[in-house]
């Protein structure tokens, strides 16, 4: 059982729950109206620690650093949100809230409360009227010492931070695609003409060897050239994904508490 006197060693400090995971940093805790024992322990979870969920300390204890409880983590998370009224107290309505959530019963609780052999309540008359609300310090530095004239202010402090998450996936995808393209390249193609020669007298002999008046044909082969298209599979680049990481700035807002201490005057009657 944690007492009192541990409770700055609890403030601010991991959470586990029975399984040895964390669950989140202890914020407050809340004591017993008629025991004055440390009932309740919240528990700072959530993206930076933005929520407060309300745990039992009943079975609760310090283990080295940190403070384990017996629930599990998914019910703390899971627990109602609980209003604490401006005197930094549970009602009873939400501390039922609580107890029908961790599987207390509240009969139970309330005679364990004022069973003097389990030592939760104390041994004076106040015990006799005691009901098991939990009631009003945010953690054990708020109580003020016997016989002090000061008071001690408490503010909530914001404390920002990142935590890394996969925000997308990116992939290298290779596919075909099938495109015109269009060159330009030189072709050759033979043509005739008709040439004609005068008889000279070097040629006059060839010219009269043949026969005098007659048919006949010539023939010559005409060639020509044609675009041939042939493909090669030839490397281009190479491709590969690499990440940049950047940073820019975000603001972040957050609502935190502070305690705030006015004077009251009572003015006096004078009048003799």
């Amino acid at each position: 059982m944690i007492t009192r006197e541990q409770i700055p060693a609890v403030l601010e400090h991991p959470v586990y729950d029975a399984d040895g995971s964390k669950v989140g940093d202890a914020k407050n805790v809340f004591y017993d109206d008629a025991t004055g024992r440390p009932e309740w322990v919240t528990v700072k979870t959530g993206l930076f620690g933005t929520n407060e969920s309300f745990v039992p300390m009943r079975d609760a204890h310090m283990v080295e650093d940190h403070l384990e409880v017996s629930v599990a983590k998914d019910r703390i998370k899971n627990a109602p949100n609980v209003d604490v009224d401006g005197g930094g107290h549970l009602s009873e309505d939400e501390e039922h809230r609580l107890y029908d959530h961790y599987g207390i019963q509240w009969d139970e609780a309330w005679q364990q409360a004022n069973d003097p052999k389990d030592g939760w309540a104390t041994t004076g008359p106040e015990a006799a009227g005691h009901t098991a609300v939990a009631g009003g310090a945010a953690g054990a530095m708020d109580a003020e010492p016997s016989g002090d004239d000061a008071m001690t202010r408490s503010e909530e402090e914001m404390h920002v931070g990142t935590e890394r998450q996969v925000t997308g996936r990116a992939r290298l995808r290779k596919y075909v695609v099938t495109e015109e393209q269009q060159q330009t390249i030189p072709v050759r193609h033979e043509e005739v003409r008709v040439v004609r020669e005068p008889i000279t007298d070097a040629g006059l002999d060839a010219a009269r060897s043949g026969p005098e008046i007659t048919e006949a044909e010539r023939e010559v082969t005409l060639h020509a050239e044609r675009p041939v298209v042939e493909t090669r599979v030839e490397p281009v680049e190479r491709v590969r994904l690499e990440t940049d990481e950047v940073t820019e700035e975000e603001t972040v807002t957050g609502t935190v508490r502070k305690e705030r201490i006015e004077a009251e005057y009572d003015a006096e009657d004078r009048r003799s």
